[in-house]
């Protein structure tokens, strides 16, 4: 079992949140907070989160809250675990410009939180759901909120995504 950690980062102005159009393997198209897999070589899971965000969007977190809700996701099927940590963007610099390394990032926006619905509707539940949630409820950092997901399937297009922490 491939077991994996993820880091995410809301960044907020009075403009938007902050998203990312990604491509993915195969041209399946998504759109989802800014974040990525925490390296062996990043000091922390922060620094992670920092090193991708700016990686992604230019833009330098300078400080960060939380986590405001952990994720985990496993697919025995497809032999992988992921644990996400989501962590809220409190102040940032310089501008922003789209430019990724690993060419996944396309696009970057800030999107107000009424209109994200529908671009989050491609997302996977375990992304969307939980971002949804936050967005609705606006719960402070820190409060130990968490999702967890079972994914059945190997293929994109038979995946079946069972929510099984009490929602």
């Amino acid at each position: 079992m491939r077991t994996w950690t993820v880091a995410g980062g809301l960044v907020e102005t009075s403009a938007g949140v902050l998203l990312v159009r990604n491509v993915r393997r195969g041209g399946h198209e998504d759109w989802s907070t800014p974040g990525g897999v925490v390296d062996g070589d990043d000091a922390s899971l922060v620094a992670g989160l920092t090193r991708e965000v700016e990686e992604e969007t230019g833009l330098r977190v300078t400080a960060w809250s939380g986590p405001l809700y952990e994720v985990v996701a496993r697919a025995p099927d497809m032999g992988w675990t992921m644990r996400c940590e989501v962590h809220l963007a409190l102040a940032f610099e310089g501008e922003l410009r789209v430019c990724d390394p690993d060419g996944i990032v396309v696009e970057a926006a800030f999107v107000p939180a009424e209109r994200c619905g529908p671009l989050l509707a491609s997302c996977p539940p375990w992304v969307r759901e939980p971002l949804a949630s936050w967005l609705d409820e606006r719960w402070e950092a820190g409060t130990g909120r968490s999702f967890t997901y079972e994914v059945h399937g190997a293929d994109r297009a038979d995946l079946r995504v069972v929510r099984t922490d009490p929602a």
